[in-house]
Parts: structure tokens; sequence; C-alpha cells
């Protein structure tokens, strides 16, 4: 078994697109296992829109990455050693552990995925952070019903996509914004919206999509008795 980890450090605060030259590449050992700990060697981790805020040093909603760490965010990974009765060797776990070779756990901050479901990577995508927030943002919050349309910003990204495809599950109109010309043709072609615009292209874009929807997307927010929102939903 290896001795050392490779993992990648954050040495600078980018100024700008971050730079090659602001992070580094380390060898550190792996620690020995203690009582209840699990030795977890990473196979995909993820590279998210998030973690460049998190280089900058300001409040926010997670803290900043502290320059020599290496880059937390989330991970799937293989049990390689197992001290901890709840994981055995060959166990396969997603983690916020982050860009490093290989990582010790007491099991807490683990959790167990089941390779038969998908494909270990979709753990970090559709079955992962950007499959659970659309999933709650557009079931448990938009409340979506069909025949109902759903307006998707920044629909080509890892969330918006997902929205759009269960906006169409549930039977509804999927319309999405995306930045560029390749994007809106991706919508259209390969994620099967309804319809999308380019968002930076003013004017003829924009009234070619606003002619294209129902009028109830541009009024404003209509509450029924009930309570119940009879306005589209916009993710």
């Amino acid at each position: 078994m290896d001795t050392l980890s490779r993992e990648i450090r954050l040495t600078h605060r980018p100024v700008g697109l971050p730079r090659e030259s602001d992070f580094e590449l380390a060898e550190t050992p792996i620690p020995e296992l203690g009582e209840k700990d699990v030795l977890v060697r990473n196979i995909y981790m993820s590279v998210d829109p998030y973690m460049r805020g998190r280089m900058t040093d300001r409040p926010s909603y997670v803290p900043p990455f502290q320059l020599g760490e290496p880059l937390a965010g989330a991970c799937v990974g293989q049990v390689v050693a197992s001290r901890n009765s709840l994981f055995q060797v060959g166990d396969y776990v997603a983690s916020a552990w982050g860009w490093r070779e290989y990582f010790v756990s007491d099991g807490a901050d683990l959790i167990k995925i089941d390779p038969r479901l998908a494909p270990i990577q979709a753990y970090l995508g559709p079955l992962g952070m950007p499959g659970m927030t659309a999933y709650i943002g557009l079931i448990h919050i938009g409340l979506p019903k069909a025949g109902e349309t759903v307006f998707v910003s920044a629909a080509s990204g890892a969330v918006g996509s997902i929205v759009c495809q269960i906006a169409k599950i549930k039977g509804c109109r999927a319309i999405g914004s995306a930045g560029s010309t390749e994007k809106v043709a991706w919508l259209l072609k390969d994620a099967g919206i309804d319809d999308a615009f380019n968002y930076k292209e003013a004017g003829i874009s924009w009234l070619r999509w606003a002619n294209t929807v129902p009028r109830e997307l541009t009024s404003t927010l209509k509450t029924s008795a009930e309570g119940t929102s009879k306005r589209p939903w916009s993710i």
C-alpha cells in the first residue's frame, strides 16, 4: 500500500482567473488508522463553480479555503483499509474531502454509495449535490404541476440541466436561459427542453423567447383562495 498521498493545495489567492501558480501538488504521509478509522482512496473529485468564491478570503455561506491546505470539495472513493465495522474494504463512499489522493476518516462524514445503481461519478452530479439541489428546489419548493411552465436560469449548468429534466418528467413546459449559442443548442437538442435563449444576446433572442411563453409567465404573482401560487416557477 502507498505510504504517501498527493494533494492539491491553494498557495495564493487568485486575482481574476486562477492560474496554475496559485496551486501546488504536494505529498504528505498517510496517517496511521486509529480505532474506528477508515482509509479511503479518492477516485473522482468534483470541480464546482462555488470553489472560485472560496478561494477569496471573505464572509460567505461556507468558509474560504485556507492557504497551504488542500482544497475541500465533493469526491467519491473506495475504502482500502478499515477499522470501522460500518465500512468494509471495497465499499464506495462519497465525502467532501476534496482534492487529495488518500484520506483517513472516522466514518462520520462518509456516505456509502451503491455502484450498482449508477456509475460512481454520478454521485457527484445527478445523485450528488447538484441533483439534490435541483430536486429539493423544484419538487419541494417549486411544487410543479403538469402543464405549468418552469423557467430555468443557467439551464445548461450542473443544477439547471437537472431541473430541466425533472420539469419535463413532471409534465411541465421547460424553458431555459444560457450564456452561449452552443449551450442553447445543447439544451434544445440534447437536453430536450421546449425552448431556450442566450441571455447575452439583447433584443431579438429575448423577444423571440417572450413570444413563445404563456402570458402568466410575465404577469405578477397571482394567488388562489387556497394560497396556491399560479405563477410558473423560476429556478
